[in-house]
């Protein structure tokens, strides 16, 4: 059976269950998914130090499912902004994914797309990732509300309301094909606003998940091979002993 390894990078349990519940739900009974939390950083990524941390926790998490032998036919970093994921892809020796750029993917099958998220300081780390990213130059624009993703998960009636209201904001504003519902803690959330909503509504969970469930249905194995070729120092044993 084809493994999925899913990468939370921040400390939050509760993102990594929302994750793993999802995910799993997503891909089906025919793919293993297991789920890693970081062991250090913010519980929370929403500004440009912890997304710095949220890096090393990546490549952190990487090495220590290597060390405790947990098979990946590919990973999924389950953060909205895909922290690591060119590092992560440069030596890890199988496919790597990222919330964002999977959803980017999806909103751009429709066209010109709009990104809304909770936590305002996301929007130029946002805007970076898009530069890097070929789907990102479909990008129409990004609408950040106020309360970050996690908030927005603790009381999922008050977020719909707020959601629906974001995206409208987001279609009038730049005239948009498409909506990204973007953030781990915002799982599910899409499928419930969606009606409300005149475009399409991309959940980058379930888009995390589609390009998982494709990758897994081809070859393993990527051209960058298996390695990072890093004397690492003073970093965890796990990390050390991937060269």
């Amino acid at each position: 059976m084809p493994s999925l390894l899913v990468i939370n990078p921040n400390t939050s349990t509760s993102v990594s269950a929302l994750l793993q519940q999802h995910v799993k739900a997503a891909v089906g009974a025919g793919i293993d998914v297991h789920t890693l939390t970081a062991r250090f950083g913010a519980p929370y990524i929403a500004s440009e130090a912890s997304y710095a941390v949220a890096q090393h926790t990546v490549l952190d998490a990487w090495a220590v499912a290597k060390a405790q032998g947990l098979a990946a036919d590919a990973v999924l970093i389950g953060c909205f902004g895909d922290p690591g994921l060119f590092a992560l892809r440069e030596g890890a020796g199988v496919p790597v994914g990222g919330l964002a750029e999977a959803s980017f993917l999806a909103a751009a099958r429709h066209g010109r797309y709009a990104v809304v998220t909770g936590g305002e300081r996301w929007k130029p780390m946002l805007e970076r990732l898009a530069l890097a990213l070929e789907p990102g130059a479909s990008l129409a624009g990004i609408h950040t509300i106020a309360p970050t993703g996690a908030q927005l998960a603790a009381d999922p009636v008050a977020a719909h309301a707020l959601l629906v209201q974001a995206c409208h904001d987001a279609i009038a504003r730049f005239g948009a094909d498409a909506v990204v519902l973007g953030g781990a803690g915002l799982a599910g959330m899409a499928a419930a606003i969606a009606p409300a909503v005149p475009v399409p509504v991309i959940d980058s969970v379930r888009a995390g998940a589609d390009w998982a469930r494709q990758a897994l249905a081809g070859p393993h194995a990527t051209a960058g091979g298996a390695g990072f070729g890093v004397a690492w120092q003073n970093v965890s044993w796990e990390l050390e002993a991937l060269h």
